[in-house]
């Protein structure tokens, strides 16, 4: 990947959504990865999601400002070990931002503040299927940045868990946002290549840290 002739380029893959390669550089992605391993730490740390019909998720998560389990928000780590959810970091939010104005442009970016993060760990075997970021009452973009092995991203509709989709490459340090008309739209990971991970950041696996905007009433 390193020897590519030419450079990746940004591209917009459906309206109100952005794929930004190489968006974080290799010094960041290792402060950003050393702040999630602190996050996974209990208590409130990384766990295995549970569906509501029994299932679980391949993929474990750790949250920060708000808990989500399957489909909600608590301030508790209600399916996990009960300890009080860890707090967003205000430095997380202004990355936030500035993502989504390198992304889309500083006219999105709204007054509310991002104050919720999702990240997902995934081992060489791990998946994420096809879904939608609805559990928010904000519209405001969704913020998607990668640690680690390269990932196939399906980015989907709004109607419909299946076609059209497009398929997107994501590796280390890559920004991904989707807002707007794109906002609702299904996606997920239907494949992680094992072994692509840059060399000098020592993470095997890949990290996916997901930024939202709760829009709830007593979001601080």
């Amino acid at each position: 990947m390193d020897s590519e002739l030419f450079p990746r380029e940004r591209a917009r893959i459906a309206p109100g959504a952005v794929h930004v390669p190489d968006w974080l550089d290799a010094a960041r992605q290792r402060e950003l990865l050393e702040a999630c391993r602190a996050w996974a730490r209990p208590p409130a740390g990384l766990r295995t999601v549970r569906t509501p019909g029994g299932g679980t998720m391949t993929a474990r998560q750790v949250c920060l400002g708000r808990h989500w389990y399957p489909y909600g928000y608590a301030r508790t780590a209600v399916d996990g070990d009960g300890a009080p959810v860890k707090p967003f970091p205000a430095w997380l939010g202004d990355l936030g931002r500035r993502a989504v104005a390198d992304a889309l442009g500083p006219e999105h970016v709204g007054p509310a503040a991002y104050d919720i993060a999702l990240i997902n760990f995934y081992d060489g075997d791990a998946r994420m299927g096809m879904h939608r970021d609805a559990d928010e009452r904000s519209d405001a973009p969704v913020v998607s940045l990668s640690l680690g092995d390269t990932c196939v991203f399906r980015f989907g509709n709004t109607e419909t868990r299946t076609r059209p989709y497009t398929d997107v490459e994501l590796r280390s340090g890559d920004l991904f946002v989707f807002g707007g008309p794109s906002r609702l739209a299904h996606h997920g990971v239907p494949r992680v290549l094992p072994g692509t991970a840059p060399g000098g950041l020592g993470l095997t696996g890949r990290l996916n840290v997901t930024l939202r905007v709760s829009g709830f009433p007593d979001a601080t």
